[in-house]
């Protein structure tokens, strides 16, 4: 499996997808399975347009972000911002004590 992280700092994180055999490139490379991106305010979205070209048809980017109170990106605003670069979200789960995450994919239709 392909994936890159992109803006987030969490050294246990990677270590557990070296384990599991997971090919983390530290470029951005195309032909990614999994994206990992950590959004700290919604402008942080606008990567979204730069990372959609680098997975593949079935991939997917999960969209990282902080949770509860101290959240400043909504869900709302990482789905408008997956519906303006041509993806959809199908899947939302907790990363962390602290993060949220969303999935990201390509729709069917345009795969």
């Amino acid at each position: 499996m392909r994936l890159a992280i992109f803006d987030l700092e969490d050294p246990s994180f990677g270590a557990s997808l070296v384990e599991r055999k997971a090919s983390i490139q530290t470029v951005a490379p195309a032909d990614l399975d999994l994206a990992f991106l950590m959004v700290h305010e919604p402008a942080d979205l606008g990567r979204l347009v730069e990372l959609r070209p680098l997975i593949r048809p079935n991939g997917a980017i999960w969209v990282l972000r902080v949770k509860g109170p101290a959240a400043t990106v909504r869900e709302l605003d990482v789905i408008e911002a997956g519906q303006r670069h041509g993806l959809v979200d199908n899947k939302i789960a907790s990363f962390s004590d602290t993060l949220a995450a969303m999935r990201l994919v390509i729709p069917i239709g345009l795969r």
